[in-house]
């Protein structure tokens, strides 16, 4: 299915062009983010280096749950980067904005809200119940 295609997704050229630039914008600002995070991980790693003289187990500590706080957020930030990436690959091939469970539509305003749903309401809380 191609996203030219606009009676098999219900969406105009406009609206697809409109989705594209607003997820390409999420995306950008998410890899932005991440350069940042980057340097500032790199920045607390030099200052970890060069300052370790008379460090006792709690600045050794306190420093390990600086460190391995920053390494969670450049987690973070690289998967929500990369459902914003699954989104963009979704519009291009005219699967975005429905579910990839039951394929139903997903509603638009869950994706107002979530612009990376990849599955319904129903779809999202039945494998939530299955992971719990």
């Amino acid at each position: 299915m191609l996203v030219h295609d606009t009676t098999a997704t219900g969406r105009s050229q406009a609206e697809v062009d409109q989705i594209r630039q607003s997820l390409q914008s999420r995306y950008d600002e998410l890899t932005s983010e991440y350069e940042q995070a980057v340097l500032q991980s790199q920045v607390l790693r030099l200052v970890e280096i060069g300052d370790t003289a008379g460090d006792d187990q709690a600045d050794s500590g306190t420093k390990t749950a600086e460190r391995d706080t920053a390494q969670s957020l450049l987690r973070s930030i690289l998967d929500r980067r990369a459902q914003f990436e699954h989104a963009l690959t979704r519009l291009e091939e005219g699967t975005y904005g429905f579910c990839e469970g039951c394929s139903a539509p997903i509603p638009v305003e869950r994706l107002e809200i979530f612009p990376s749903a990849t599955s319904c309401v129903s779809c999202k809380q039945n494998r939530e119940r299955r992971a719990a």
